[in-house]
């Protein structure tokens, strides 16, 4: 059989599944109203929103029109700060490099904020296999992670869970290090979550994080969250690691705001996240 034919026999295995697990049905279903009807609202609610995208559309055609020189920009400006920007052609390559800069940190225990980049290159498996301890620490990437599955939304990585299974995984792992009650609600979820994660932030050597955008004029590294966790990442460990696409780069502060007022609306239905750094 053929790797294409093997592949589509899998999707059809997975996708009649996926379609008889109520679990799934049940999380999804509840997502539709978290995402959509939200976004759908907070649209509404700024009445020049559509010139605003329209806006935010500009900016990105205008950076890929001049993507060499924004790039070299944000380059030097970086090397300014203080920083260092490495290229990578490859995903291996872009795994190898940041591999290499745990290890001459002597690096033990990496902290990650979500990055969908850092997925897509498969970067926990090679730090994995250097020897490191990584944890996420974005709450729905921490999940996953100790599942073992991969996220499924890229806002929302543990959006298939239902939180009767979230419950159940965190009885799992976490009655290991002391906590024996078996949580049911939201808030003692979150707070079970943080409290474990607590430590690891204090102990990591090095900490990676994505970029929402990257800043030409200033070389500044912008990540966007709602829990906070990206500010421990990228300031309490020795080195923080940014691992990002290059069409993250944009020209200015003036674009961040600009984009900044499209971005939580259109992902999450917020005005504005919880934090941006």
């Amino acid at each position: 059989m053929s790797a294409v034919a093997s592949q589509k026999v899998a999707f059809r295995e997975r996708t009649t599944r996926a379609l008889r697990d109520s679990n799934l049905q049940q999380a999804m279903g509840k997502a539709r109203g978290g995402f959509v009807d939200k976004r759908l609202e907070a649209m509404a609610a700024l009445p020049e929103f559509d010139e605003t995208r329209d806006a935010a559309r500009d900016i990105k055609d205008h950076v890929l029109a001049n993507l060499d020189g924004y790039l070299e920009l944000y380059e030097q400006k970086v090397i300014e700060n203080g920083g260092q920007v490495h290229w990578a052609r490859t995903a291996e390559e872009a795994c190898q490099i940041v591999a290499d800069i745990c290890k001459e940190a002597n690096a033990q225990v990496v902290t990650k904020g979500k990055s969908m980049v850092s997925e897509e290159m498969h970067l926990n498996s090679v730090l994995e296999a250097a020897g490191l301890k990584v944890v996420e620490t974005d709450l729905g990437e921490y999940i996953v992670q100790l599942a073992g599955e991969t996220p499924s939304h890229i806002i929302a990585p543990a959006v298939h869970k239902t939180r009767e299974q979230i419950t159940e995984l965190f009885h799992e792992h976490h009655s290991k290090l002391g906590y024996t009650d078996r949580v049911t609600q939201r808030e003692a979820l979150v707070n079970e979550a943080r409290s474990v994660l607590r430590g690891t932030f204090v102990t990591a050597d090095v900490g990676i994080t994505g970029a929402n955008f990257l800043v030409a004029e200033t070389g500044a590294n912008v990540i966007v969250t709602n829990e906070g966790n990206g500010d421990l990442t990228s300031s309490l460990p020795r080195v923080h690691i940014v691992t990002a696409g290059i069409e993250k780069v944009i020209p200015s502060l003036d674009d961040l705001s600009v984009l900044l007022r499209v971005l939580a609306r259109s992902a999450t239905g917020q005005e504005m996240s919880a934090y941006t750094s």
